[in-house]
C-alpha cells in the first residue's frame, strides 16, 4: 500500500513539473536548425574604404578635369595632367557641365578648329597643347572639352543667283537633309532683295524636306544685262519708231533694281539664333554666290551681333564665287555690282573656316557634311576674365604648340552686361 502511494506522489510531482515546462514560452532563435544540404554563403567582411587615388585616370570625373566656370574661388586639391577623350568617343560630361552650373558672361568660350597642311582634322591635342590670348595677354583655361556639340543651324539660301546655280542647288538637298544628325535644329531662310523665314527651327524631318522641294519651282535670274529695247524690250509693237495704233510717245525704261541683301540676311538669323538653346552650338549656313549689295545693314553691325553671341558663319560658294580667279577679281569692287568678298571675311572673322567653293554638284554635297562635322566637332576651350560690359571688342588669338597647322578660331567679341543663368 506504501509503494502505491509512493508511486503516485511521483507521477503527480512529474505532471506538475512537465506543465512548468510547457508554460514557459521558447524562443525560436533557441531551437537549432536541422542539418541542411545547402551551405549558407559565408560572411562577409567589411573592408575599409581605401584613400582617394592621387592617378587621374582612376577617379570619377569628367573628362577635361578643369574646374568649371563659377569655381574659381574654391579651395581645389592638385591635379595631374589633364587627358582629352580619344578620338572618336564622347566625353563624360564635359559639354553637360558647362551650362549646368551657374555661368557668368565673363566667362568666354572659343571653339577652335585644328587642320593639318592637308586640310584634314586634327584630333588627340591636349589642353597643354593650346595658349589663348586676349588683348595680347595669356589666358589660363579653366574649361577645355572635345565633346561634340549639337547644333542650331540657320540656312541662308541665296535665291537671287543666276538660274544655272539654283537648278544646281535644288539637286543637291537630298544631301543638304542627310548632314544632320537626329539631335540638331535647322530653320531655312531665303533671301534675293528680301530675307524671308521658310521654316522655323526643326529637326531635319519630313515637313523641313518639303519646304525644301518647293523651293525646286523657283528660278534664278538669267544671265546677261536687262532688255530695255527692240523687239524684245518692254514697249509694244512699232513701225519705224512710231507705236502701232497711236502717235509716237517717247518710252522711258529702266532696268529693275537688282539687290542682293547678304548682310540683311546673316542679321536676320543671326538674331533668331540668339535666342535658341545655350547648350548648342549656333551657325549660320550660307549657300550663295557671295554677292552683298542693297543691304540695310553693315557688314561691321553684323559681324558686332554674330560675335557677341558666339554664332559662328559657314559657306560653301558657288557659281562665279567658285572660280579661282573670282576673289582677286572683287578686290576691284566694281560699280554697281555689289560686293562679293563679305563670305570669306564673316567666316574668318567667327571662326567658321575656310569657305567652301565648289562647282560641282557632288563637291556641294560633300562641302554639306564636311562643313556640320567641323562645326560639331571642335575643341572647346574656354577662361574668365576681368573685362567688364563695354562695346569695344576683345582680340582673342588661339595658338597651338606644334609646327604646320592650321587654326581656325573666332578673333574676338564683344563683353556683354552682366547676367546670371543656369
Amino acid at each position: 500500500m506504501a509503494y502505491v502511494k509512493s508511486s503516485f506522489l511521483l507521477s503527480s510531482a512529474a505532471l506538475v513539473v512537465l506543465s512548468l515546462l510547457l508554460a514557459v514560452p521558447v524562443s525560436a532563435q533557441d531551437v537549432p536548425d536541422a542539418p541542411s544540404a545547402v551551405q549558407p554563403p559565408p560572411a562577409q567582411e567589411k573592408l575599409p574604404t581605401p584613400p582617394p587615388s592621387a592617378n587621374p585616370e582612376t577617379r570619377s570625373q569628367p573628362a577635361n578635369n578643369f574646374p568649371f566656370p563659377g569655381d574659381e574661388n574654391k579651395p581645389t586639391e592638385p591635379t595631374s595632367q589633364v587627358q582629352t577623350v580619344p578620338a572618336g568617343t564622347q566625353g563624360t560630361g564635359g559639354k553637360d557641365q558647362l551650362f549646368k552650373l551657374v555661368v557668368s558672361t565673363n566667362f568666354v568660350q572659343v571653339p577652335v578648329t585644328v587642320k593639318d597642311h592637308e586640310g584634314r582634322l586634327v584630333d588627340g591635342l591636349l589642353p597643354k597643347d593650346f595658349v589663348v590670348l586676349e588683348n595680347g595677354k595669356k589666358q589660363q583655361l579653366s574649361f577645355f572639352t572635345v565633346d561634340p556639340f549639337e547644333l542650331s543651324v540657320a540656312i541662308v539660301l541665296d535665291i537671287g543667283m543666276p538660274d544655272t546655280g539654283i537648278q544646281k542647288i535644288n539637286q543637291t538637298f537630298p544631301a543638304l537633309v542627310g548632314a544632320f544628325s537626329p539631335y540638331d535644329e535647322v530653320a531655312l531662310y531665303t533671301y534675293s532683295s528680301t530675307v524671308s523665314q521658310v521654316t522655323d527651327f526643326t529637326g531635319a524631318n519630313p515637313h523641313f524636306t518639303a519646304a525644301l522641294n518647293q523651293l525646286k519651282s523657283v528660278r534664278g535670274h538669267n544671265n546677261g544685262p536687262a532688255v530695255l529695247g527692240g523687239p524684245l524690250g518692254p514697249q509694244g509693237p512699232s513701225v519705224n519708231g512710231v507705236p502701232v495704233g497711236g502717235a509716237p510717245v517717247p518710252t522711258v525704261s529702266t532696268p529693275p533694281k537688282e539687290a542682293h541683301v547678304l548682310n540683311d540676311a546673316i542679321l536676320r538669323a543671326a538674331l533668331d539664333l540668339s535666342k535658341r538653346d545655350k547648350t548648342r552650338r549656333k551657325v549660320i549656313f550660307v549657300i550663295s554666290d557671295g554677292r552683298e549689295m542693297g543691304s540695310n545693314a553693315s557688314y561691321s553691325d553684323v559681324l558686332k551681333l554674330l560675335l557677341a553671341q558666339g554664332i559662328q558663319v559657314r559657306a560653301v560658294a558657288v557659281e562665279n564665287s567658285a572660280l579661282p580667279i573670282y576673289n582677286k577679281l572683287e578686290r576691284l569692287h566694281l560699280p554697281r555690282e555689289g560686293y562679293g568678298n563679305l563670305l570669306p571675311k564673316y567666316a574668318s572673322a567667327t571662326g567658321g573656316g575656310d569657305v567652301y567653293d565648289r562647282l560641282s554638284r557632288n563637291a556641294i554635297e560633300d562641302a554639306y557634311a564636311q562643313i556640320t562635322s567641323e562645326a560639331r566637332n571642335q575643341y572647346t576651350l574656354g577662361y574668365t576674365t576681368r573685362a567688364t560690359a563695354s562695346s569695344a571688342k576683345r582680340e582673342i588669338e588661339v595658338k597651338v604648340a606644334r609646327s604646320g597647322l592650321k587654326i581656325y578660331a573666332k578673333d574676338g567679341y564683344y563683353p556683354l552686361a552682366s547676367t546670371r543663368s543656369q
